[in-house]
Order: structure tokens, then sequence, then C-alpha cells
């Protein structure tokens, strides 16, 4: 079965990657091997205080979705745009897929799914 969509939900501890079509779905859950602590921004320190992605888990992201002909991304933080920066840096072909980007908390898998069906329908639509 062909899936064109590509939805991926990320926060700084797991990514929630789903291909849908109009009939079916799949899914699987990238997790991140690294245990970076709370990190806290200290007066007159120079950064801003939050840790930064691990690169394999990024890598390993964007993987999982270059079959894809279109991607939404989803997420309730920074992590949504770090995977986008990383997208732009390493993998062109992937970048250009990607259609949308949204800020959604921590919702359920099939939240996850019927935002995306409604997103793709809109944007297939637009066509």
């Amino acid at each position: 079965m062909s899936f064109n969509h590509a939805v991926i939900w990320i926060d700084h501890k797991e990514a929630h990657v789903m291909f849908l079509s109009q009939e079916a779905s799949e899914a699987e859950v990238i997790k991140t091997k690294s245990t970076h602590a709370h990190l806290h921004h200290k007066a007159n320190e120079v950064g801003s205080g939050k840790a930064t992605l691990d690169v394999k888990y990024l890598h390993a992201v964007i993987s999982a979705v270059k079959e894809a002909k279109e991607i939404l991304i989803l997420g309730p933080g920074s992590a949504k745009l770090d995977l986008i920066k990383h997208a732009h840096q390493h993998d062109q072909q992937i970048a250009a897929k990607i259609i949308g980007v949204e800020t959604v908390d921590h919702p359920s898998d099939k939240e996850i799914l019927a935002f995306a069906r409604r997103f793709f329908y809109k944007a297939d639509q637009m066509l």
C-alpha cells in the first residue's frame, strides 16, 4: 500500500511517525537515546538553558519519512523547529516535502491521525 502523507509529532524524548492514506495508516515511535537533564537558565550565563536534540535522533526521524510525498510536523515545543532545521541542513529533499508545522500539545495517536487527516484533506483541496 502506498502512503502519500506522513505526520510527525515530536518532542525532546520521542517522535510518533505516522503514514496515512484515505483508507489506512501505519505508525512507529522513535525514542531518543539521549538522557539530558532538565536545564535551567541562570542569570548572567550565556546560552538559552535548553538542551539540544540528539542529531542521531533527528536523523532517524527524518529517515523514517523518506518515502512520503507530503509531511506535516506537530509538537508542543521547539523540537519541531529543530527537526525542520536539521532537514534543511542535511536532507533538502525531505525539507521540500514539509508542507505544514503546527503546535500541538500531547495528543493521543488517534488525535494525531484525526488532526493530520483534516490538515491533508484541506491541503489536497487547495491543489
